[in-house]
């Protein structure tokens, strides 16, 4: 299951490099183009940085093909743009894109976490588990900053899809946002002013779904994120997340990204989640676009790091995986 949303965020200069300049809303859509049919239908290419880094979602979709996921649905939770494409499950929900946090994302957090309840109370799994990944971008931004709001000291410990981070561009956002919610007392008010659509909902769907069946989160820092957001709503709220159905599964290079500090995230939390990373890099590609993952770039996204856990957990090996990536892009 893939989250899709834009936020304004994502449209101030060189915040990000999830996609293609000018045209970086339609990141999500062209990922889950890709994840769900093999190709994109809304650009001629997927989308990729200016530095020439491909989607992660070709590791997504590598593993689907060597060992196919039983479904792929995808969670409109605010797109500028629909997915297009023959026979794609879209779950909507009337969410609209959330604006810059930078001058207040204007989310309604109360009827969005809401929503994310409500889903998560009556989706069935038909599945051993639910793999749930995301496509946000600037989503790492927006994640430092609810973190930050909630009273998590999370300042330096969010990876970026960036080898090096553009930390002032980020910094000035993210202290922007703050600034918006100085005196706040009111959970959802924070949340609906320097979130992203993505982080509340999920957080709902996860206390929704209140462990009837194994999530495994598939990302990096935004999904420790959720987990932060979950936890913040749950103790406003009087009550506990139940983390026995809950994992984390993220790649190598966010677990060992310099620049951040997912574990630290994850134990900020008040429940236990057990949390892993594939032993997973593009070291037997010679590739130049895939090289630049192993030298720090994109590190994650779209369900990878879940997706090659899964891959592992189905006997697909590192070679096999790599030989398909690289298929993608003759």
């Amino acid at each position: 299951m893939l989250a899709m949303s834009n936020t304004a965020t994502a449209n101030i200069a060189g915040i990000t490099q999830a996609g293609i300049p000018g045209m970086i809303h339609l990141t999500p859509v062209l990922d889950a183009e890709f994840l769900a049919t093999g190709e994109v239908q809304s650009l001629p290419n997927v989308a990729e940085t200016p530095k020439g880094v491909p989607t992660p979602a070709l590791i997504t979709r590598g593993v689907h093909l060597l060992t196919p996921y039983a479904h792929i649905e995808l969670l409109d939770l605010g797109l500028e743009v629909q997915p297009k494409g023959d026979d794609l499950t879209i779950h909507h929900f009337d969410i609209k894109p959330s604006q810059s946090i930078a001058e207040g994302a204007n989310i309604d957090a109360k009827a969005l976490f809401n929503k994310g309840v409500s889903f998560g109370k009556s989706y069935e799994c038909k599945d051993d588990y639910l793999i749930l990944g995301e496509s946000v971008p600037s989503g790492t931004t927006t994640a430092t900053a609810t973190a930050l709001a909630l009273g998590y000291d999370a300042k330096a410990l969010f990876s970026s899809s960036f080898k090096e981070v553009p930390n002032n561009i980020r910094e000035e956002t993210i202290t922007q946002a703050l600034k918006k919610v100085e005196g706040k007392t009111d959970l959802f008010d924070i949340l609906g002013s320097v979130a992203d659509n993505m982080l509340i909902f999920n957080a709902g769907f996860i206390l929704g779904v209140n462990a009837r069946f194994p999530i495994v989160l598939a990302g990096g820092t935004q999904m420790a994120c959720v987990l932060l957001v979950a936890n913040s709503i749950s103790h406003y709220m009087g009550a506990e997340v139940d983390s026995t159905n809950l994992a984390l599964c993220t790649t190598k290079w966010v677990a060992q990204d310099e620049n951040s500090d997912i574990k630290a995230l994850l134990e900020m939390c008040d429940f236990p989640i057990n949390a892993y990373y594939a032993d997973f890099d593009f070291s037997l590609s010679k590739h130049p676009a895939l090289k630049l993952y192993d030298e720090g770039e994109a590190k994650e996204g779209v369900g990878a790091g879940g997706a090659l856990m899964y891959g592992v957990l189905n006997g697909v090996s590192k070679e096999d995986i790599t030989r398909q990536v690289e298929k993608f892009l003759k």
